[in-house]
């Protein structure tokens, strides 16, 4: 999932970019991209997840074109800050896996 999204990310930011903007039209899509390649190295996921839902929830919210791929990056954003960046991550190197054992029953 942070593959996929990291990805998308980094190729929608690099798509508007590359049509030169204006400076302050250029800050969502730079952080789009800064995003994205924390996605893909796995650092601050939750973090990062967060402020992928905030920035593509407002990119919806304010573009005229088509919202789908917004609202989808937004909700792989949130189930990225939920669920956290995995096994194969650096979070995962930095500061260990987190892992949740249920109770078992006992008869």
């Amino acid at each position: 999932m942070r593959l996929v999204a990291g990805t998308a990310l980094i190729v929608d930011a690099v798509t508007t970019l590359r049509g030169g903007p204006p400076i302050l039209a250029a800050i969502p899509p730079a952080l789009r991209a800064v995003a994205g390649l924390l996605l893909l190295a796995g650092l601050w996921t939750p973090v990062v997840g967060v402020v992928v839902a905030v920035v593509e929830l407002w990119k919806a919210v304010s573009s005229l074109g088509d919202p789908w791929t917004s609202i989808v990056l937004g909700t792989l954003g949130v189930a990225l800050a939920l669920l956290g960046p995995g096994a194969w991550s650096l979070d995962a190197r930095l500061f260990g896996w987190k892992r949740i054992n249920g109770r078992t029953r006992r008869s």
